[in-house]
């Protein structure tokens, strides 16, 4: 009797370690987000976050004035 009640304790076994990888798993998202927030904080206040920031400031206002009402694309024929 005692190998039947074995087979009816595996599931729960199962379960158990299915709960302990899923709560590890979010243990290990919620490091990984902390860890890539000070990392971007971090890039930011570099010299490199600065001058990436103020490429895409350029970059933004060169696309908004570039464009004066003329089509993006000109075809030629022949």
């Amino acid at each position: 009797m005692p190998s039947c009640f074995a087979c009816f304790s595996s599931p729960s076994k199962k379960e158990r370690r299915r709960e302990e990888d899923r709560l590890a798993s979010l243990d290990a998202r919620s490091k990984a987000a902390d860890a890539a927030q000070k990392r971007q904080e971090q890039f930011e206040k570099s010299a490199a976050g600065r001058a990436a920031r103020a490429q895409r400031a350029a970059d933004a206002k060169r696309a908004t004035s570039s464009n004066k009402g003329e089509p993006v694309l000109k075809w030629q024929m022949g």
